[in-house]
């Protein structure tokens, strides 16, 4: 059964539907009548147990890309918010593209409060993701790595899928920081991804706090 909290996302979507389904039943009790109010409880139970019934039932469905470059090109994904930068992570794109003509695309997610999503407001959050894509692919290029990037959508897997689609990567890469200190990996992102996409999916850990003191 899929966990309802796996993201802040979906928790207030959940909360929002709760008070709805409350509201409605409290409603129609006042306005038409107890009867009518407890016809509007069973009903709307039924659909909210039907609802959780389906999500049990059906597994994910696992999407595939098409392959898009020449049979020597490597097209990697890299899905990462502030890692990117990291050195473990760009020792993982140099092994993937080994003897290939590496393509790279970087997709940084716009991550927003849920408030902020549920009313469409995401320029904020688009324009801090970009500023982070940007010192991304300049770090990248400064290690000799040369990659293009994109904002992608504020939840990491739906952004994956929409990479998917648009650029058909042979290999995928999530960036994170640490256990502890990852949001990503408390939400289940990695598993999600590798349960929902038949594409290899490695999963990089970039402890940028450990790097800065080697480097010092």
């Amino acid at each position: 059964m899929a966990n309802p909290f796996r993201s802040e996302a979906d928790a207030f979507r959940l909360v929002v539907l709760t008070l709805g389904y409350f509201a409605a039943i409290v409603v129609a009790t006042a306005v038409l009548g107890k009867w009518v109010g407890l016809g509007v409880f069973v009903a709307l139970t039924l659909v909210a147990i039907g609802w959780l019934l389906r999500r049990r039932v059906e597994p994910p469905v696992r999407t595939a890309p098409r392959h898009r470059g020449a049979e020597d090109e490597r097209r990697i994904l890299v899905v990462a918010n502030e890692t990117v930068g990291g050195e473990a992570l760009r020792d993982c794109i140099r092994k993937k593209s080994e003897g290939y003509r590496e393509e790279v695309l970087v997709v940084c997610p716009a991550l927003n409060s849920p408030l902020r999503h549920w009313v469409s407001d995401e320029d904020e959050a688009r324009a801090e993701a970009q500023r982070r894509l940007d010192a991304s692919i300049a770090r990248l290029a400064s290690a000799g790595i040369s990659a293009r990037g994109e904002v992608g959508d504020s939840e990491p897997v739906q952004a994956i899928e929409d990479a998917l689609r648009t650029f058909g990567p042979d290999e995928v890469i999530i960036s994170t920081h640490p256990e502890g200190r990852s949001h990503w990996l408390e939400r289940g992102v990695v598993a999600s991804a590798r349960a929902r996409f038949a594409v290899p999916i490695t999963h990089v850990v970039v402890d940028l706090a450990a790097e800065r003191d080697e480097v010092r």
